[in-house]
């Protein structure tokens, strides 16, 4: 699918759909290749990636990681450096609208 969807923009639907595969697809962004693995169930890998993101997006997802992991004064940290409040929304729903967000700059 990686190669199919190169030069492309891709949509959410697509964007699920590639988490079948092995690898997150080419053209993805850092902040979307972090939330790609996330879902993939490696929060590790997308830590690893969403933590070397010097941008207020990239502290957005950083900060949504910690709060899923659970360390909410360090996701409030990261939300501050982003701008936001910690949502009262799902984590799922976050997800979600993170990784609609950040389709959005593609």
């Amino acid at each position: 699918m990686s190669s199919s969807l190169k030069g492309s923009i891709m949509n959410f639907d697509e964007f699920l759909t590639s988490i079948d595969d092995d690898r997150p697809p080419l053209q993805l962004s850092e902040t979307l290749t972090s939330l790609w693995w996330d879902k993939k169930g490696d929060w590790n890998m997308a830590h690893s990636i969403a933590q070397k993101i010097p941008t207020v997006e990239g502290s957005a997802v950083h900060a949504y990681l910690h709060r899923e992991e659970g360390v909410l004064w360090n996701a409030d940290y990261w939300y501050s450096r982003a701008g936001r409040k910690r949502p009262s929304i799902p984590l799922e729903e976050e997800w979600k609208s993170l990784v609609k967000e950040m389709l959005e700059s593609l």
